[in-house]
């Protein structure tokens, strides 16, 4: 088979992946899950776990939700209008605590598995000028969708900085990772911040666009102070050299583990066999999106959830031999 036409049969098994959750069933359970933006990584990845659980688990239709991302997912999830939610870690924390943008709304989440590393990415382009944080101050940005984890974590990392979200930019815009590249190509934003795995399409798109060289900003010491305040969520990584076109030194980053959360209320029959389709099936959801070959056995620990297990998952993962603790 040559390259384009494997290229092919990819992208067509990921778009049948992505449209056929959105096949109504007659009859049986309906379970949606809360994924993000377009541009991101959770929403092709729940597109690929609503069709293994929608094929394999008899009488359960699922689908995906586009949301703002991990506040927005959680806040479904707490209201039950969602049955599966794909979240940071920090963010299912805060939910679960009741802190923050959930204050005096606690959810009632538990952990079902841990998936991969999201990255924080603040990208921008060399003719910018943007070479640190403090290069920030002044300049127009976005700290991502309403409701995202990553309007959480840019915040955070703002914060660490020194600068005034509310008074040290030119303007700051919530957009979405597509539309924040399109705001670049337009000349109308400097720089945003994106929380996800990597490589993400919307970042790849801007740094293959003719003309532009994209610079991704360095941040990876704030992270000391952002764990002294706000917990043990938070990690220094580097995005390799050549993750994306152009990209041509590491970029020192701070990170947070992704999880797939539920209901404490999830009946232990259903969670155990949604686990179960899942995880025979992670060679399948590594075809729509890369990030998927990280879901592996020794991700699985209850440090890294942050959030309770349900005890379905913590009887699921004990059996595959994990080391939870």
């Amino acid at each position: 088979m040559s390259g384009t036409t494997r290229r092919a049969a990819v992208l067509g098994a990921a778009a049948t992946l992505l449209a056929a959750p959105r096949l109504p069933r007659a009859q049986g359970t309906q379970i949606a899950i809360a994924t993000g933006t377009t541009g991101g990584v959770y929403y092709p990845l729940g597109g690929g776990m609503a069709n293994l659980m929608s094929r394999n688990i008899p009488g359960l239709s699922a689908t995906v939700e586009v949301t703002g991302g991990s506040v927005a997912n959680m806040q479904l999830l707490g209201a039950g209008r969602v049955g599966m939610a794909i979240t940071q870690v920090d963010a299912a924390v805060d939910a679960v605590r009741g802190v923050e943008r959930f204050r005096g709304r606690p959810v009632p989440a538990r952990a079902l598995a841990v998936l991969y590393t999201n990255r924080m990415q603040v990208v921008t382009t060399e003719a910018s000028g943007i070479r640190t944080m403090e290069d920030l101050k002044g300049k127009r940005v976005s700290t991502g969708a309403p409701g995202s984890a990553t309007e959480l974590m840019a915040f955070r990392l703002i914060e660490a900085v020194g600068l005034d979200r509310d008074k040290d930019f030119r303007a700051r815009e919530r957009l979405s990772p597509a539309e924040s590249t399109n705001a670049i190509k337009d000349g109308k934003l400097d720089v945003y911040f994106f929380v996800s795995g990597v490589p993400t399409s919307a970042v790849t798109d801007l740094a293959a666009s003719p003309g532009i060289q994209i610079h991704l900003v360095d941040h990876a010491r704030y992270v000391p102070q952002i764990v002294e305040k706000h917990g043990l969520v938070y990690f220094p990584e580097a995005i390799p050299a050549g993750t994306y076109p152009g990209q041509k030194t590491d970029n020192q980053q701070m990170s947070v583990g992704n999880i797939i959360t539920v209901r404490e209320d999830m009946p232990a029959e259903q969670a155990s066999r949604i686990l179960e389709v899942i995880w025979s099936g992670r060679a399948e959801l590594a075809q729509v999106h890369a990030e998927a070959r990280n879901f592996t056995l020794d991700k699985q620990k209850t440090a890294a959830a942050g959030v309770p297990w349900h005890p379905a998952a913590e009887a699921f993962w004990k059996g595959q031999g994990a080391q939870l603790a």
